[in-house]
Order: C-alpha cells, then structure tokens, then sequence
C-alpha cells in the first residue's frame, strides 16, 4: 500500500465509524483522515506536506457540496500538480452529477455506496487495491 494518508470527505458520523471498521478489517496501513466539511479538507491540502494516496468524497456535503469541492480541487495549481486520486462515494449518484464529474473533472471514480457493511468492503477494497497498483504522477 502506498503510504500518503487517505483523506475522506463525508458529514456522516455512521458512514465515518463503517469506514474505520471496513480500513480495520482490511489491515490497511494508511492514516484516516476525515473532514466533515469540504472547506477543512481544501485548506488542509493546500497546507500539507503529505501526498495523499487518494481522496474520498461524498456528493452531498453541507456547505460546499463534493462537485464544488472537486472543482475548487480541480482549479488550484498547486494541488492540481499534486495530482491525488480522487473518488466520489455517495448515495446520492444522479445522472447529471455523474455526468458533470467525468466530462467537466478530474474525477477517477464515481461509486454508490454499498447498502450493507460486505457490499462497502468489497466497494473500498476494490478502490484501494486499484490505487495501490494504478500508475500516476505519484508513483
């Protein structure tokens, strides 16, 4: 596994405690870092040393949702030439939104999340093991 930290961007505290339990089981090394608010995950990329392994959003987030927070992303230099992996995980994946994502982003993955603590395994397992593998500016 690549060592940079996985950020997660997601409001929900019931998702964040499945997804440390699921990171748990998985044995992945990586430090979890969760932002409840797109604005902290923005500025903490922007302050960070670190080069992330990858980037998971959720759509709906208060505030700034997960598109606008992408776009702002997308949108500065320093973070652009970073080029840190980033995925959409959400329960809300409309059309359009997915649309937009792919055709006006640099989005590299746009997931539903899974209904039960096995079908998001098998989501974030394959998503990681991906990365861990893909070949990127960071390799």
């Amino acid at each position: 596994m690549k060592s940079g930290p996985i950020i997660v961007v997601e409001d929900d505290t019931d998702d964040k405690e499945v997804l440390e339990g699921i990171l748990k089981d998985l044995h992945v090394p990586n430090k979890l870092i969760w932002f409840t608010m797109s604005d902290e995950a923005f500025n903490y990329l922007k302050k960070t040393a670190d080069q992330p392994f990858i980037i998971i959003s959720d759509v709906n987030l208060p505030v700034e949702n997960g598109v606008e927070f992408k776009r702002r992303v997308d949108n500065d230099a320093q973070l652009r030439q970073k080029s840190i992996p980033f995925v959409f995980y959400s329960t809300s994946v409309e059309r359009d939104t997915v649309k937009e994502a792919y055709s006006e982003m640099t989005v590299q993955g746009f997931f539903k999340k899974g209904n039960s603590y096995d079908d998001i395994k098998k989501d974030i397992k394959l998503i990681l093991d991906y990365w861990k593998v893909c070949r990127h500016p960071n390799s």
